[in-house]
């Protein structure tokens, strides 16, 4: 009688309560069935169905992300994967425990991935590629088939990897990490003596770190610019993070200046 009178008392309505409900009945009545037809079985019965849609709701706003907020995304992903394959390297390549981990080099790769790989880098692959590369936008959206038959847009494919590999890479990226660097390793405040050092010791490393630069990237370039937009920069990322543990594993530590 008290499991009957439970199930069909007219109570609040929130799944919450009818799931708790749900349960002390069946406290009350270990082992036996629950009655048919009272509104807190209809309830607790809905709990089940109502989670589903929920959950797969939230993984569906999950993989719209991308597509819907792109700069925030690939901000986030740009930040999180750079730091993270510097830890990687330190904590696995050199075997360092976490109380060893240089955290003022992980530094460098923290404000670099969120400033130059977060927002320069979408600034120009994406905003400015628009205005030199007409064809961006639409080539990205064709099909495998229809991109080979089009002439225009691949041929503005190639100038973007050609543009990625002979400019960006090797006269703003490598000069932008090895300032970075400095600013973090160094003790002046003054910028320009951050980029003066910094090209110095890039100008020492050049030969190695293009060579390496151009192995990785001019293949995955290829790839990269006939995806579609959205992505285009995660696709980058997942490449980067191999980059960047290379990156981080050759030219993480602190270097001496060129005349010492």
């Amino acid at each position: 009688k008290a499991t009957v009178s439970v199930l069909n008392w007219r109570g609040p309505e929130s799944p919450m309560f009818a799931a708790s409900a749900l349960t002390a009945v069946r406290r009350m009545n270990p082992g036996g069935s629950l009655p048919t037809g009272g509104l807190l079985q209809r309830r607790a019965a809905g709990v089940a169905a109502e989670a589903a849609p929920k959950e797969a709701s939230l993984w569906a706003r999950a993989a719209r992300m991308p597509k819907r907020h792109p700069f925030a995304f690939q901000l986030a992903v740009a930040t999180g994967k750079t730091a993270a394959a510097d830890l990687v390297v330190q904590t696995v390549a050199e075997r360092r425990s976490w109380r060893e981990v240089d955290w003022k080099r992980n530094a460098i790769f923290v404000a670099f991935g969120f400033g130059y790989l977060g927002a320069f880098q979408w600034w120009i692959m994406i905003t400015k590629y628009r205005q030199w590369f007409p064809t961006m936008d639409r080539f990205a959206k064709l099909s495998v088939a229809e991109k080979l038959r089009d002439a225009a847009g691949m041929k503005d494919a190639l100038k973007m990897v050609a543009f990625d590999v002979f400019v960006h890479l090797p006269v703003m990226y490598f000069p932008a990490y090895y300032s970075t660097k400095e600013f973090v390793f160094g003790t002046s405040w003054n910028p320009a003596v951050w980029m003066r050092d910094g090209v110095q010791k890039y100008s020492c490393n050049m030969q190695e770190d293009l060579t390496a630069m151009i192995k990785l990237w001019g293949p995955s370039d290829c790839i990269q610019f006939a995806l579609p937009l959205h992505v285009r920069m995660p696709f980058r990322h997942l490449v980067s993070f191999f980059w960047t543990s290379y990156v981080s594993f050759t030219r993480g530590a602190k270097e001496p200046a060129p005349d010492e």
